[in-house]
């Protein structure tokens, strides 16, 4: 199944509602943290309204930031929604 266009602030908001905590604000974005047994993950996300371009998207949810992927993410909107 594909990915679905999905906004900055909409996954914003379903990674909080994944245990991800906000951190430092920008006038573009905001950080998310999680904390991992052995480490901590951070990672960027645009504030925006309009859909993330397909790029910026796979790189947030890869093995360098969150590391949940496009199944981690199919899931998490499956649970929460958009």
């Amino acid at each position: 199944m594909a990915v679905p266009a999905i906004s900055g602030r909409q996954l914003i908001k379903l990674l909080r509602k994944d245990g991800w905590e906000p951190g430092r604000r920008a006038k573009h974005g905001m950080t998310l943290t999680k904390v991992f047994p052995g480490r901590a993950r951070v990672t960027f996300v645009p504030d925006t309204s309009a859909s993330l371009p397909p790029g910026t998207l796979a790189a947030i949810l890869g093995p360098k930031q969150t590391g949940i992927g496009r199944k981690g993410l199919l899931s998490l909107i499956k649970k929460h929604g958009i």
